[in-house]
């Protein structure tokens, strides 16, 4: 997959993509690391993860 070789993640919130090498705001959950492009996802995310891996 050609975000696996240019190191993007995909911001589970906001659908944006995210550069894993240089993202601010990440955090993990059940053994994956999640990248945000902004603290604000990060937050929303951490409150209700689950909200936002089910989409």
């Amino acid at each position: 997959m050609i975000f696996e070789v240019m190191n993007l993640a995909i911001d589970p919130v906001c659908k944006m993509t995210v550069d894993e090498k240089t993202a601010k705001f990440k955090t993990e959950y059940r053994g994956t690391t999640y990248y945000f492009c902004a603290p604000g996802c990060k937050r929303a995310f951490e409150k209700d993860p689950e909200k936002y891996l089910k989409s």
